[in-house]
């Protein structure tokens, strides 16, 4: 019998996950715009077979002088269609919002590049945390947490009826017959709900994956929700094996209800590794990388997820209690989180703080050599607490190279992670099965 072996996603955040990476000394700060340097990237992750290549996305940010990693990037639809040419097995994953979007643009770019890849696309659902992308839009008022995923819940629904709308087969091209397409396989959506009124096709038939892989990221209670009525993957962060448990539970434990079953979602929590040959050697990486921060960026990051301004503070003062106006649909899960990392571990300073989740953003950290690193990721794996990991490098491309040339051979040394790709797409790669046209067997219009 084979072993059972993880899922690895490479989160490539450039310059690196790290706040300060882009003042590392051989960090690709200047090298993020670069299409050469994003095919080494994305071909030594799939040289490590790793499954995917995640990019999150956030916009709105306030700008800054001292700056952060990735406070200046590229659109990640346009990058993963352009990484689609010169990759051949690895999954594509882009993030794009369901707040500040419409259904039908989303599934044509997601349907385009899952066709162009054979199969290797992936959207990462997120309903954009960042109040800040509402004047972008031209509104006044970012969306109530709820209605966000009230939103999201449809927009998903509405996309994958798009998806199915042209049947895989649909499109004969019989020169002879003078027949192009087969109406009998195409499904009319008419769908009006709460937030959408969609009516038409897709002008492509369903991909080579039925529809590309559906990722999310959220911990919240409508975030659980959702990853189990629609997700195939979720991205998550937890500190300890006994919290990444209870979450893993969870949510599988969601999805009878759905007609699903525990396989058909892979949960895969972020993970921040540095990695050196000896233990020593990775501990002086990190307070290398922690010597970069300024007081006012580490001020500014710690604000960010603590939903506290900062602006000013002692950074050796301690951090203060959160006095502000809370949204009770958002039970604000990072902050949450940092403040049981500052608790569990005695931190006193926002120094302190900041420098400890200056990489991982609440995710877990793992500092150490390859066998250390992968005791622990072989732990929560075999346990329960995840089906892999999303990979986050302090680095790009050193950091991520040491994880390549480090940790991988570990990981398929003691088999658990593969050796060759089992499928050509990422569906078959993730163990996933393909998603069957629900319009097939209806005489209906998909959206009734």
């Amino acid at each position: 019998m084979k072993k059972k072996q993880m899922k690895l996603g490479a989160f490539f955040h450039l310059p690196g996950h790290h706040v300060a990476s882009w003042r590392y000394p051989t960090s690709g700060a200047n090298r993020v715009l670069d299409l050469e340097f994003l095919t080494e990237l994305a071909q030594s992750a799939e040289r490590a077979k790793f499954d995917m290549i995640f990019f999150a996305d956030v916009f709105g940010q306030q700008l800054s002088e001292g700056g952060h990693s990735a406070m200046l990037k590229l659109d990640p639809i346009v990058i993963i269609s352009a990484l689609a040419a010169v990759t051949k097995k690895i999954g594509l994953t882009a993030t794009l919002t369901t707040t500040y979007n419409e259904p039908f643009h989303v599934a044509r770019k997601f349907a385009a590049i899952d066709h162009l890849s054979k199969g290797r696309a992936a959207w990462n659902v997120v309903t954009s945390a960042n109040a800040g992308e509402s004047l972008l839009f031209g509104k006044e008022k970012h969306l109530h947490h709820a209605s966000r995923y009230e939103r999201a819940e449809e927009f998903v629904d509405v996309v994958k009826k798009l998806f199915f709308s042209i049947e895989e087969d649909g499109l004969v091209i019989d020169k002879e017959k003078g027949k192009l397409l087969d109406l009998k396989k195409v499904h009319h959506v008419d769908h009006e709900g709460k937030w959408f009124k969609v009516k038409g096709t897709l002008d492509a038939p369903s991909t080579p994956q039925g529809h590309p892989v559906i990722v999310q990221a959220g911990s919240s209670e409508a975030g659980k929700e959702l990853a189990a009525k629609t997700a195939e993957v979720i991205f998550t962060a937890w500190q300890t094996l006994e919290e990444a448990q209870a979450f893993y539970r969870d949510v599988k434990g969601r999805l009878s209800k759905y007609g699903r079953k525990p396989e058909d979602l892979k949960i895969m929590p972020g993970v921040f590794i540095t990695v050196a040959k000896t233990e020593e050697e990775a501990r002086d990486k990190q307070r290398l990388l922690n010597s970069y921060i300024s007081p006012e960026v580490g001020l500014a990051y710690l604000s960010n997820f603590t939903n506290i301004d900062l602006t000013g503070y002692d950074v050796d003062g301690p951090l203060p209690e959160f006095n502000g106006i809370e949204d009770k649909t958002n039970p604000l899960i990072r902050s949450n989180i940092i403040r049981e990392i500052a608790k569990r571990e005695n931190l006193q300073t926002l120094r302190e703080i900041y420098e400890r989740i200056a990489g991982a953003r609440g995710h877990r950290e793992i500092v150490g050599t390859p066998i250390q690193i992968v005791d622990q990721l072989e732990e929560w794996f075999l346990n329960e607490g995840a089906d892999g990991f999303n990979i986050m490098p302090p680095t790009f491309p050193d950091g991520f190279n040491d994880i390549v040339e480090l940790v991988i051979p570990e990981l398929q040394r003691r088999g658990l992670f593969r050796t060759e790709y089992e499928s050509d797409t990422l569906r078959g790669n993730l163990g996933l099965s393909k998603p069957a046209n629900p319009a097939i067997h209806s005489s209906h219009p998909v959206g009734l």
